[in-house]
């Protein structure tokens, strides 16, 4: 049914029968399974366009058809492929790209395009989005059924890529005269398959490739990348820097009350011990705030020395406050500085020795206010009485 191993098996005989040297037959095995992946969605496609519209058929009705057409198709691209690319070197406005993976992918989509009927191409199918899901739900289909089994898949990859990368960067082309030459030669191929030895990984890759693989594989344990002494698998690696690992950096535990330090989470009790009388001054800070810096200085040293080392053990804001306030509630009141007092004194009696010069000042307005009226008054009958003896005389 599938006519892909064939293929395969009579490009090889045809070789060996044309040349009695022995070829090497290692590829890249990373750059070959990511090519088989594509065949699928390719291959989903052209069946999908190919019965849109027609109510006789469906993509799984023609995917056995489609599928020969397609391995034809790649394999006669890829055995032209550098009489294209001579084609196209000369094509100033075109950049093409030289990798296997860009060449075979493009003769896909070329093939799958190919394939479209009539009611593809006129309607606005292609832009649906309907279409994605078709064809997404149909590869899918194909992959539970087992259609097209990804070794086999990988058997026509091989051969498009030998035929594809000129460069011979993805494949081998070493030739030996003799099965001897090939063995040894295989043994030490930078192609030769190889399997991941960490635990949980089943990753296989070419020789080539070990270094790029270790260096990435989610499973290799390695060192913490924060320096703690723990070994962790680099795909742990993430949460136990954020969670578990004693060097995270994180803040101080009294943040609240004002102590903006950060630290690895392994020396939070050292912080906590040297840096006990800033903690404490914070917290006095945040509960007598009109209180001077010397006078909180001083209770701080009072509380430190009347704990009997209790507030050591507070291990966040909230305890150190409690504990601060149990000490101070012996203690008693906060004490503030004497010149304060002093200062203050002065400044009343300045305020009652001002105020009483202008009572003293409106007190004596109001008094001579008071004589001029008596005066005024006076005078008033002295005048009364002058006239009224003037009138009698003249009579």
């Amino acid at each position: 049914m599938d006519l892909s191993i064939n293929d395969v098996e009579l490009v090889r005989e045809d070789e060996k029968e044309r040349g009695l040297t022995f070829h090497c037959e290692l590829y890249d095995t990373e750059i070959v399974r990511k090519i088989a992946q594509a065949f699928l969605p390719g291959l989903s496609s052209a069946c999908v366009d190919n019965t849109t519209g027609d109510m006789f058929r469906n993509p799984g009705s023609v995917a056995s058809d489609i599928r020969k057409e397609m391995v034809d198709y790649l394999t006669q691209r890829s055995e032209s492929i550098v009489a294209e690319s001579v084609v196209l070197e000369g094509d100033l406005y075109g950049e093409v790209s030289d990798h296997p993976y860009d060449i075979i992918s493009n003769m896909v989509d070329d093939f799958a395009s190919l394939k479209r009927n009539l009611f593809s191409r006129v309607s606005g199918w292609l832009l649906s989005e309907k279409r994605e899901d078709k064809i997404d739900d149909f590869v899918q289909e194909m992959e539970i059924n087992g259609f097209w089994l990804l070794d086999r898949r990988e058997a026509v990859a091989q051969i498009l890529v030998k035929n594809v990368d000129f460069k011979n960067i993805f494949h081998c082309d070493k030739k030996f005269n003799t099965a001897e030459e090939l063995v040894e030669h295989v043994v030490h191929c930078g192609f030769r398959t190889m399997n991941c030895t960490n635990e949980g990984c089943s990753t296989v890759f070419c020789a080539s490739h070990v270094e790029k693989h270790d260096s990435a594989c989610p499973f290799k344990i390695i060192p913490c990348e924060q320096q703690c002494s723990e070994n962790i698998m680099r795909r742990e690696m993430d949460r136990h820097c954020i969670t578990v690992c004693p060097m995270k950096i994180v803040s101080c535990p009294f943040y609240a009350v004002g102590c903006q330090s950060t630290m690895p989470h392994s020396i939070i009790q050292q912080h906590r011990s040297d840096n006990l009388h800033s903690h404490v001054l914070y917290t006095l800070k945040s509960i007598h705030k009109g209180g001077s810096e010397e006078d909180l200085k001083k209770r701080v040293d009072q509380i430190v020395e009347s704990s009997s080392g209790q507030l050591a053990d507070a291990r966040d804001a909230r305890s150190l406050i409690l504990k601060v306030k149990d000490v101070e509630a012996k203690l008693g009141p906060l004490e503030v500085k004497a010149a304060e007092k002093v200062s203050e004194e002065p400044n009343k009696a300045g305020e009652n020795s001002s105020e009483e010069p202008i009572e003293a000042f409106n007190k004596g307005g109001e008094e001579t206010t008071e004589v001029d009226k008596i005066g005024s008054e006076k005078s008033n009958e002295t005048i009364n009485k002058v006239g009224e003896e003037l009138s009698s005389i003249q009579i």
